[in-house]
Parts: C-alpha cells; sequence; structure tokens
C-alpha cells in the first residue's frame, strides 16, 4: 500500500506542477479565492446591519456559517474541470499514452491522478476560507467557535475529495470531455442540495448533526474511490472510442439474470427469489445492523428532546378512536391500498437515492421510520406507561411482516450500490449492475411487495382490534 502511494505521488507531482504551470487554471482559483470571499465578506456585512435594524442579530450569526461554507464550495466546484479532464481529456489530446505505458500499475496510476486532481481545488478552498474569515473579523468582528471551524474545513474537504473522485471515475469511464461534463451534473447537483441540508442545520444550530453527515460522507468518498480503482483500466481507457446505449443488449443481461434457470413461475421463485438470499447474507446483515442503530439513535433522541407528559394519552382514547381510524379508511381495502402504496414508495425513493450513494442514503430513508418508532416508545415509557403495550398494540402486529420486508430491501440497495464498488471478473460496470439491479428486481418482486401487502391487510384490519383491547377503548 505505502509502496501505490508512493509511486502514486510520482504522478501527482508531475500533473500539479503541470497544473501550476497553466494559466487557465491558476487565474480561476485566484479570482474565486480572492474575489468570491471579499463578495461574501459585502454580504455578511450587509445582512448584519439589516437584521440588527430589527433586533435578530441571531440571524446573522446563523448567516456567516453558510457563507463561510459556499466560500469554500466555489473553487472545488468550478475547479473539477481538472479532475473531469484527468484521463479523458489526456486522452483527446493524444498526451496519456506515455504515463500509461510506464511500469506504474493500473491502481498506481489512478491514485496519483485522484490526488492531482484533489490538491489545486482544495487549496483554493482552504485559501478563500482564510480571506473570508480575515475580512469578516475585520469588517463586523465576527470569528467561528473552534468546533465550528473544524466542522467547515472537514466538509469541505470531503465536499472536495466527494466531487474529485467522482469526476476522476467519469473521466475514467467515459469517451469524451463533452460526456464528462454533462455527467458531471450528477455530481455538482446532488452536492448542492446537500450544502442546502447543511446550511438549513447550521441556521438551527444543530451542529452535532454535522458530524453524522461527515461520518456518511467518508463512508461514501471511500466507496467512490474504491469503485475507481476496481474498473479503471489502462487497456479499456485507450480502446473505448465510442460510448453507444444499447437497449437490447441491457434488456437481455437483465431478463438473463432475472429469469435464470427457471423453468415455471414455482421454480423460479424457489431458485432465484429464495436462492437470491444466500447471495445477500453480508447485506443483510449489514441492513439490521443499520436498523438497530436507527432504533438506538431514536431512543437517544429522546431522552435528548422529550416530549411533554400531555402529548402523550394513548391508554385512554374512547370511542371517537374507531370513528377516526374509518376516515383514514382503515377496515377498507382502499385503506390497504394506500398503505401499501406509501410503502412502496418509500422502496423506490430509498432504491434511487441508494444507487447514486452506494446504498447509503437508501438506508438512512429506510431506518426513519423505525427510528421514529424508537423515539415514540420512549417517550411513551418516560411518561410512566408501558412501551411494551403501545409496540404490541400499534405496531408489532403488522411490523412482525413489515421489518423483514425492510430489512430486505435494504440488503437488496445495498447489494446494489455496492456493486459499483466491487470489481466484477470478466464483466463490465454496466454489466454487473445490470446484474444486481436483476437480483434486486427479484427481491422485491418475490418477497417485498407481497410482505409488504400482507402486512398492510393486518394492519388494516387486524392491527386496530388489537389496540382497541389492548388500549382499553
Amino acid at each position: 500500500m505505502f509502496t501505490d502511494l508512493r509511486m502514486a505521488f510520482i504522478v501527482t507531482r508531475r500533473e500539479v506542477r503541470d497544473q501550476f504551470r497553466d494559466w487557465r487554471i491558476i487565474f480561476p482559483i485566484i479570482v474565486l479565492t480572492i474575489f468570491f470571499p471579499g463578495l461574501m465578506n459585502f454580504t455578511a456585512k450587509q445582512a448584519v446591519a439589516f437584521v440588527e435594524r430589527y433586533g435578530a442579530p441571531v440571524v446573522a450569526d446563523r448567516l456567516i456559517p453558510f457563507l463561510l461554507m459556499v466560500v469554500g464550495f466555489f473553487p472545488i466546484s468550478i475547479s473539477l474541470v481538472i479532475a473531469l479532464e484527468s484521463f479523458v481529456g489526456e486522452k483527446e489530446r493524444r498526451s496519456i499514452e506515455p504515463l500509461l505505458s510506464s511500469p506504474l500499475s493500473n491502481s498506481q496510476i489512478y491514485l496519483g491522478k485522484l490526488m492531482a486532481a484533489m490538491i489545486p481545488p482544495l487549496i483554493g478552498a482552504y485559501l478563500g476560507i482564510t480571506v473570508y474569515l480575515i475580512g469578516i473579523k475585520i469588517q463586523v468582528g465576527w470569528t467561528p467557535e473552534p468546533i465550528l471551524l473544524s466542522q467547515i474545513i472537514l466538509l469541505t474537504a470531503v465536499h472536495g475529495i466527494l466531487m474529485v473522485s467522482g469526476a476522476v471515475v467519469l473521466s475514467s469511464q467515459t469517451t469524451s470531455v463533452r460526456a464528462a461534463n454533462l455527467l458531471a451534473s450528477f455530481i455538482i447537483i446532488p452536492v448542492a442540495l446537500l450544502i442546502q441540508a447543511e446550511s438549513i442545520i447550521m441556521f438551527w444550530a444543530i451542529y452535532s448533526v454535522l458530524w453524522w453527515i461527515l461520518a456518511g460522507l467518508v463512508v461514501i468518498v471511500s466507496l467512490l474511490i474504491r469503485t475507481g480503482l476496481a474498473y479503471f483500466n489502462r487497456e479499456e481507457l485507450l480502446g473505448r472510442e465510442l460510448d453507444m446505449l444499447n437497449f437490447y443488449w441491457g434488456w437481455q443481461v437483465f431478463k438473463k439474470s432475472f429469469i435464470g434457470r427457471a423453468q415455471s413461475p414455482l421454480s423460479w421463485y424457489r431458485r432465484e427469489v429464495l436462492g437470491s438470499i444466500g447471495d445477500l447474507k453480508l447485506p443483510i446483515i449489514c441492513s439490521t445492523l443499520a436498523i438497530l442503530f436507527g432504533i438506538g439513535v431514536g431512543i437517544h433522541q429522546a431522552n435528548e428532546f422529550a416530549l411533554p407528559a400531555s402529548m402523550i394519552q394513548f391508554n385512554q382514547l374512547d370511542k371517537g378512536f374507531i370513528e377516526g381510524l374509518e376516515l383514514l379508511n382503515f377496515f377498507s381495502p382502499t385503506g390497504v391500498l394506500i398503505i401499501l402504496f406509501q410503502n412502496l414508495r418509500v422502496v423506490v425513493l430509498a432504491s434511487v437515492f441508494g444507487i447514486f450513494s452506494f446504498g447509503v442514503l437508501g438506508m438512512l430513508i429506510l431506518i426513519l421510520p423505525l427510528g421514529l418508532i424508537a423515539y415514540i416508545g420512549a417517550n411513551v415509557a418516560a411518561a410512566g406507561y408501558s412501551a411494551g403495550t403501545f409496540l404490541v398494540a400499534l405496531v408489532l402486529p403488522h411490523g412482525l411482516l413489515e421489518i423483514p420486508a425492510i430489512i430486505l430491501t435494504g440488503a437488496a440497495i445495498l447489494s446494489l450500490g455496492g456493486t459499483l464498488a466491487s470489481p466484477a471478473q470478466g464483466k463490465t460496470i454496466g454489466e454487473a449492475w445490470l446484474i444486481a439491479l436483476a437480483r434486486w428486481a427479484k427481491i422485491i418482486i418475490g418477497l417485498v411487495i407481497p410482505l409488504f401487502l400482507a402486512a398492510a391487510l393486518v394492519e388494516v384490519y387486524i392491527t386496530p382490534y388489537i389496540a382497541i383491547q389492548l388500549l382499553g377503548i
């Protein structure tokens, strides 16, 4: 490993030296480093003057950290072109052949290019943050708390590494700079949305959540780097001339993997669906641990942010409880369809987010409901009621079916996202992903949908009667 890094630094030094010789790269970074922090300083000064006029200085205190993070983000986003051109740009200019013909291994070449693409953007980002902090200290006298400053510095680094590592993957897998630039929107837009979410957290001053975001981003960055290392191949880079979208080939790969060797629906269910569970042993374990972790977080949050005891009166329900259930379409087929549709919508949403985050964001979406249930249950216990009665009356009957469905969904999403980070021997990245997508479809169609349908029937027709008996209505 240390030998690979030492040899990769040879490539890094060459690339960085060439970048700092090119004024077209240095000039935008310098402009963004000096001009943009000055603009943000002016914005912060005007914001402070405006809110102090109305006696709300706390608004400015929450706005300035967000502007500080934006100052670090812009040099990274603009300098993304360095990463996008790292492989495919040199290929178009026909200057990459000497590097690829060197005795360096594929991993050494890839790591060297990756580190070279990270250094200029991060230098620009940190210089911009420094200029901004100096200016804001002189103009409005604001200085960040050490923990907040540490979080912003780390978030800037992780944002930069996330965007650059994703861009280098695109550069190594596409055939033209134009294609890489078009696909870069799948990097810039999610990161921009992530920064908006982080700005909301900063505005509400819930800074502890930023550590969890950092942890999740580190996992995604690690998987992105692993993906690049797993699928980078110098022979394929030189031999790939044109990307073609072959729907027929893709459908055939998916169909072959989905049907497998089945001769009938029963054999398909026995061989392919149940057989796929064996391929998901590790993802099932990881999904189960993630759910247990979400439950633990929910209980912990109940201790931190307890609900008033007056809000928890679940064992003092009256006859209007039944009428309320009927208004919500309980005891009817419509209610079954509504609950089933809601669960399947969560599955689709988690799967889509999981594809773009190696399963990390997908699992977060799946564990949120269970974390919320744990939060409510802990508050019920804190209010002096029986948490066991709460769970048995309102959660357990249909939860016995929903929780296994959630675990299987999470495992399928983790497998789908993890395929990109694992080298597939003898298969392209597209072929490996289509096979994983077929496995995901088998699990969802063969197991998850039936389990959610059964859970919806129990939740609509059985759970309310159990609740009525246990809660004494």
